[in-house]
């Protein structure tokens, strides 16, 4: 089956915001999202939008994956990366390698962009994400543990 990737627009918030329940579902997590379809257009289509955004369809034009990235950047490099923040493939278009095909794309934008690297996280559990990871030969960055400050801790620090 041969399916399409295309850059995400405006009109894709509704079936993006579908892609970022789903994936959060799969992580047990649903209960976090606080994304609407207005803030996931705004996001990442209105004025100051940072992050970019791809979406897989399949044959017949049914959505079946997305990827969402930004550009970060590496002083050792002086350069930008791409780092990957989230990618989901739909349970009825799993194991067709559209996965891989999102990897695919979006490495080729990091080489057209002159990035250093292509970075994202996996969950430790997510055995078949880690599978891909290691067959497309990605390297685990394990002497990095990440680090993270939401909600009010955030809110408590800053103004601390």
């Amino acid at each position: 089956m041969t399916y399409a990737i295309r850059p995400a627009t405006a009109a894709d918030a509704a079936t993006i915001l579908g892609f970022i329940r789903g994936l959060a579902d799969y992580e047990k997590a649903v209960h976090l999202v606080e994304a609407t379809e207005e803030t996931v257009a705004a996001s990442l289509f209105g004025p100051g939008a940072v992050a970019r955004a791809i979406v897989c369809e399949a044959p017949d034009g049914t959505p079946a994956g997305f990827a969402v990235w930004f550009l970060s950047y590496s002083t050792w490099q002086a350069r930008n990366g791409l780092y990957l923040e989230d990618l989901y493939v739909a349970p009825a278009h799993r194991g067709a390698g559209v996965g891989r095909q999102l990897l695919r794309h979006l490495a080729r934008i990091a080489v057209s962009e002159g990035c250093g690297r292509f970075e994202w996280s996996v969950l430790d559990w997510n055995e078949p994400a880690i599978r891909v990871y290691d067959a497309i030969g990605a390297e685990p960055q394990g002497e990095w543990v990440r680090y993270r400050l939401s909600g009010e801790k955030l809110k408590r620090f800053a103004e601390g």
